[in-house]
């Protein structure tokens, strides 16, 4: 079980709650000195004012003694310590002596006396007399700060706990949207993929919920490419097994005869054949995409590999009757690459190009540095080429197949995927584009070797 502090929301809060911690500490040591000091800036003004006022009552011929005493219990109640002193008498409170002459010179003196923890004042009641009143500092504080402080306090307690619970309301809030996601994702991996997030919320947050929109669409497409490309598969492996099972079915029953059991079996050779390379193309496919596909990379005169395949193809462009145009340098063009892997590249792409080409109609195999300066090989032909809309999804599985079914001659769908995948594990590219014959070009590029050298150097 998760812990709190493990969720968002958890840290959240927590973080909200440090952060008004860090604020009452903040508020408490700045405040705290400041209402301290207006408290004793306070008190000396009172005490002022009631040394102000008990001299001119002692001054008074018309107070009384009951008047004084009235007094004398009041300061007394307050924590105020009141008496009369001359300068050159001993002083029972330790008042200085001259603050007793400021007095007798001025009329009035006060201020705190050497030791800071009393507040003093005094007042001329004569010429030799002089009213000393006295008051603590801690007792002057708390009488104006305490009750400051205590309500200081509790504002600082109720901000603290309002902090907390719009913390976690908040943090609920923002991680609602993330908990949304999480429950499309969650439903996602076992196999719902209509679902979509409304990208509400923080930009951060609406951005999640936006990518994982966008990773439901690609999955969506890829899963309806897969399934259209195992129908399609499905639909060249029944083709010809329905061929082999009737003529099987037939040569068991004996309706065969003579010359019939030879094309029978002919028919029957020719079809195990079409079922072979759909396998074998199916199972190149599969093992291009293992991490441990077999590529031995070497320094490949590609001119070389393109001369030895041109010696085959010419001969079934000729019996297919199109016109065999190869343009193969005749200096080396040398790359970085498994010899095997580019011949059975080019053989893909050849037997593409024948497939889909007309009779009278050209096919090009060509070798050449490109203007970068990578080696190249590229096959083109004058067939109905590709559209624009075809080129970015030339190299999926069946997609040009589902396409044109049933327009234009078609293989099992797997032949330019498996050449994408064969020369980007040679650490090539290769592209779909448009042929200056007319139909399309498919050109494959790779290192240079001697690049390849170098930068490894």
């Amino acid at each position: 079980m998760r812990r709190p502090a493990d969720t968002l929301t958890g840290r959240l809060v927590l973080l909200g709650l440090v952060t008004a911690l860090v604020s009452v500490l903040a508020v408490a040591i700045v405040g705290v000195p400041l209402v301290r000091a207006v408290a004793l800036a306070l008190a000396s003004d009172r005490l002022s004012q009631q040394a102000d006022a008990v001299s001119v009552l002692l001054r008074s011929d018309a107070a009384g003694s009951d008047d004084l005493a009235s007094v004398a219990e009041e300061l007394d109640r307050q924590g105020i310590t009141a008496y009369v002193a001359q300068p050159s008498q001993t002083l029972p409170g330790g008042a200085p002596v001259d603050l007793l002459n400021t007095a007798l010179a001025r009329g009035r003196a006060g201020g705190t006396v050497d030791d800071p923890s009393r507040l003093v004042q005094a007042r001329a009641l004569g010429t030799a007399a002089v009213l000393v009143l006295e008051l603590p500092t801690d007792a002057a504080v708390s009488g104006v700060a305490s009750p400051v402080l205590r309500q200081l306090s509790v504002a600082l307690l109720v901000g603290l706990l309002v902090a907390v619970v719009a913390g976690a309301a908040v943090a609920r809030r923002l991680a609602r949207p993330l908990r949304q996601t999480q429950e499309a994702a969650r439903r996602m991996s076992t196999g719902e993929r209509s679902l979509r997030v409304d990208p509400h919320g923080p930009a951060e947050v609406a951005e999640v919920a936006e990518a994982l929109n966008g990773l439901a669409d690609a999955l969506e497409r890829s899963e309806s490419r897969q399934r259209r490309f195992l129908l399609s598969v499905s639909h060249e492996l029944r083709t010809p097994l329905t061929a082999v099972r009737g003529y099987a079915e037939a040569l068991a029953d004996g309706v065969l005869s003579g010359e019939e059991v030879s094309g029978a079996g002919a028919v029957i050779r020719a079809e195990a054949d079409r079922l072979d390379r759909l396998m074998s193309d199916l199972l190149a496919l599969a093992r291009a995409e293992a991490e441990d596909f077999d590529v031995a990379l070497t320094e490949v005169d590609l001119a070389d590999v393109a001369r030895a395949a041109a010696q085959v193809w010419a001969e079934q462009a000729r019996r297919s009757g199109q016109v065999w145009q190869p343009a193969i340098a005749e200096h080396p063009v040398v790359a970085l690459a498994d010899p095997v892997r580019v011949r059975q590249v080019i053989d893909a792409l050849l037997t593409n190009a024948l497939r889909v080409t007309p009779s009278g109609l050209p096919v090009i195999l060509a070798t050449r540095y490109s203007p970068d300066g990578s080696p190249t090989v590229q096959v083109r032909d004058g067939g109905p080429g590709l559209s624009d809309a075809d080129l970015p999804v030339a190299f999926d599985p069946g997609v040009l197949r589902d396409r044109y079914e049933g327009t234009r001659p078609g293989g099992s769908g797997i032949g330019l995927a498996l050449v994408d995948r064969l020369v980007r594990r040679m650490g090539g590219t290769v592209e779909a584009g448009h042929a200056p014959e007319g139909g399309a070009a498919f050109t494959v590029s790779l290192t240079r070797a001697d690049a390849a050298v170098a930068s490894s150097s």
